[in-house]
């Protein structure tokens, strides 16, 4: 399932500029939401309802700092995951689909948060559940959003150019390792953003609704 989705995902990503090219960038962009979303729930149903397959390689629950240290790290996760230069209008094709290429806000942190948020996220998890089915997909998540940085960086180079080549010499794919070496600097205006505040109600959110997910995914029948 992991690598039918990051076939798709990647797969799609990679052909964008030829797909636009004949049917456009709005519908382009529905097409990829309708291949990428239903594989992206059904892997995330079947992770819940699986976590605890396998051998328990240990068990951490009843660790006093384990559990807030978990929902810290998911929250500081979800900030990567969906930084604030994303366009919602863009993403759900309201506005017609554009690349960008940014080097504000988060991506002064690291050139490529997703990849940065997805292996935070699997730190928390699989330290909360410590299962051998939850290590093997921590691990097959991380390896594709570590090809999805070479890829996206050769996707950038490809319709960026040199402009791209210089964005790249100021950031870095270690988060903070730019701004370390003195080639790019924080700045903390560009993080009070409306967008900050949409993605921390949805990590509440997210986690109201935690019990209720579990209990849903656990009833399907895979």
């Amino acid at each position: 399932m992991l690598l039918g989705f990051a076939i798709a995902h990647s797969g799609l990503a990679a052909l964008r500029p030829w797909g636009e090219s004949q049917i456009g960038p709005r519908p382009y962009r529905i097409l990829f939401a309708l291949v990428s979303l239903p594989l992206a729930v059904a892997l995330i149903a079947y992770f819940i309802a699986h976590r605890y397959d396998g051998a328990q390689l240990w068990m951490l629950q009843g660790v006093p700092f384990v559990k807030p240290l978990v929902w810290g790290l998911s929250f500081i996760s979800f900030i990567f995951l969906y930084p604030a230069t994303f366009n919602l209008g863009e993403i759900a094709a309201i506005a017609k689909p554009q690349v960008h290429l940014y080097e504000t806000g988060i991506i002064r942190i690291c050139r490529h948060p997703q990849m940065v948020g997805q292996v935070i996220w699997c730190i928390a998890h699989t330290l909360w559940i410590g299962t051998s089915f939850t290590l093997v997909t921590s691990l097959g998540l991380i390896a594709h959003h570590l090809f999805a940085v070479w890829h996206g960086d050769r996707r950038l180079a490809a319709r960026f150019g040199d402009a791209f080549e210089s964005v790249k010499s100021r950031t870095s794919i270690v988060p903070f390792l730019a701004i370390a070496q003195g080639r790019q600097s924080l700045n903390a205006g560009e993080f009070l953003r409306p967008a900050y505040l949409g993605v921390t109600i949805f990590v509440l959110g997210f986690w109201w609704a935690h019990p209720w997910l579990l209990r849903v995914t656990g009833n399907i029948p895979w």
